[in-house]
């Protein structure tokens, strides 16, 4: 091996470190593949100077090489040497195999262990158990390192007997010593049993895995299902709204031509009565003209002569006769299409929101982003009220039942099964589902701003029962100077100053829930992103004397 690794360091490149291809010699000694002293030699060109890459040597002009025949043989024979070395390595056993226990020397590959003998064999050892008759009977098994763990470690001898009185394997003399007396039977028997509950067991996990593999095609065929449904939903919708778009452009065109047409007959009418004004006009200045003529005559006869017979004014067209409105012409109509569109949008945003996503969990899909405001927040504002029968005997409600306050004298409340017996908490009456923001004023020197699921324990004192030490509930701890979460009995810190007044912010299809420090701006304190299993209520531990909790009303 030691001279296989000093042959593939001198048959290598020293350009690419691999054995060398299609060798090649230069005149100071040093050999390289062909293609990789070409290259670095193609790159030095420019410069008209080619150096040796070992050893520096400069040659000019660039040598023309050739192929040295007797490096390249030498390389294939070590390419064949190396295979066979391999070849030969792939027998003997690694750190990761079994031994033979045979074999002197370096070991081989056993391939078969006996449970008689205790022994591992490679394959030219294992010949007597296989041509042998008295050894063809012992009980060949695949190579097994822990051999020895069949033995005795008292008595040094095989463990052919179990005891079921001590549920361990014992050898022969421990069954006359130790568990003399005890229920014991052969290892094969009670193999025989232990296998046949083995396979009532394996029989159990393959009826669930096929179980849930059943569950598994259902649930994808209702993803495909999903997948189909919003697919199809999606093309009808852009279809009805290029319909939609397509009868309001053609609406739109309709009206621009009603508007033009009035627009022609208006005009024409008043052109008309202007054409008219105008002709009266000019025959009234003719006239003017006339009588403007007539009072420059000197001579009294002709003036007198002709005055009588000018003719009479013709009834004038008063302007007062035409009806000229105010700079309203077609102002109605942009009031009755802007009408049109107000009651178009008012279905788009709130009709649409509240009638339209009927299909169960579409809420998820289309539900948009968290709102950043308060004012945003509070468009999913909720009245949380308590609910009595749940709240626990030390506390007292107050404000129609909005405000919860630990109190000396326990309270003369009911029995009731929803009643917290040993935690001073209390639940919301209504549960909360899709998207729900409330605000908690809280007092004291701890309180806990939770959520939980309506199937969380209620008698005793248990971590089963309080809210944020389990799995079922979602706590915000609020302390005087700091807050803290608390999930599954998990408690997670949070930086930043303590405040009175908590924002709760809950979209229950989405599985987000956020609390929030509410002061002139939203704060985010801590965001639990999960998958809620079953509607939530809304409620607070307060466990200190004079502590109070108040649901906040919100405009």
């Amino acid at each position: 091996m030691e001279q296989n690794q000093l042959d593939s360091e001198t048959l290598s490149c020293s350009i690419c470190l691999d054995l060398l291809k299609d060798p090649v010699t230069t005149s100071c000694g040093h050999s390289y593949c062909m293609k990789c002293i070409n290259t670095q030699w193609d790159e030095e060109d420019q410069k008209g100077i080619h150096s040796c890459p070992q050893c520096r040597e400069t040659f000019t002009p660039r040598p023309v090489l050739k192929k040295n025949t007797m490096l390249a043989a030498l390389v294939e024979q070590m390419k064949k040497t190396g295979l066979q070395a391999a070849a030969a390595d792939h027998c003997y056993a690694g750190p990761e195999d079994v031994a033979c226990d045979f074999c002197t020397g370096r070991k081989l590959k056993a391939i078969k262990s006996c449970l008689i003998c205790m022994v591992s064999y490679c394959e030219n050892h294992l010949q007597p158990h296989l041509d042998v008759p008295a050894m063809k009977k012992h009980k060949l098994v695949e190579p097994n390192k822990n051999l020895q763990e069949n033995m005795c470690s008292k008595h040094d001898e095989v463990m052919k007997m179990f005891c079921r009185t001590d549920q361990k394997c014992v050898c022969l003399i421990c069954l006359e010593v130790e568990h003399k007396g005890h229920d014991t039977v052969t290892a094969a028997t009670e193999r025989i049993e232990r296998q046949r509950e083995l396979e009532e067991r394996r029989g159990n996990i393959q009826q669930r895995i096929q179980d849930r593999e059943e569950d598994v095609k259902l649930l994808q065929q209702e993803v495909e299902a999903i997948n189909h449904s919003a697919d199809k939903t999606v093309e009808d919708s852009e279809k009805i709204f290029t319909q939609l778009i397509r009868l309001l452009q053609e609406r739109s065109s309709e009206v621009k031509q009603q508007i033009r047409s009035q627009q022609e007959t208006q005009v024409s009418r008043v052109k008309d009565v202007q054409e008219k004004l105008e002709q009266e006009i000019t025959e009234l200045k003719r006239k003017d003209a006339e009588l403007e003529q007539l009072s420059h005559t000197q001579d009294n006869n002709q003036f007198l002569l002709k005055y009588p017979s000018l003719p009479e004014l013709s009834e004038s067209t008063h302007s007062s006769s035409i009806n000229i409105r105010p700079l309203r012409h077609f102002e109605d109509v942009t009031a009755a299409v802007s009408e049109l569109r107000d009651k178009l949008q008012d279905i788009l945003r709130d009709k649409w929101t509240n009638n339209s996503l009927m299909v169960t969990e579409v809420d998820v899909l289309l539900s948009g982003p968290e709102p950043k405001s308060r004012a945003g927040f509070l468009k999913y504002s909720c009245q949380i009220t308590l609910d009595p029968n749940t709240a626990n005997t030390r506390l007292g409600l107050s404000e129609g039942n909005r405000k919860v306050t630990v109190i000396n004298q326990h309270q003369s409340y009911s029995s009731h099964p929803d009643r917290f017996t040993g935690w001073p908490q209390v639940l919301s009456r209504k549960s909360l589902t899709g998207r729900c923001y409330w605000e908690v004023e809280w007092r004291g020197k701890r309180v806990h701003i939770s959520v939980t699921y309506k199937n969380i324990s209620r008698a005793g004192g248990g971590t089963e029962c309080g809210l944020g030490f389990n799995d079922k509930s979602w706590a915000l701890v609020c302390l005087q100077n700091s807050f803290s979460f608390l999930h599954n009995y998990i408690w997670t810190s949070i930086s930043g100053p303590g405040s009175s007044r908590v924002g709760v912010f809950l979209d229950h299809t989405a599985g987000l829930l956020s609390f929030y420090r509410v002061s002139e701006t939203m704060t985010l304190l801590h965001r639990v992103q999960t998958t809620f299993t079953q509607p939530l209520l809304a409620g607070v531990w307060v466990g200190n004397p004079g502590a109070s909790a108040e649901f906040c009303k919100l405009k």
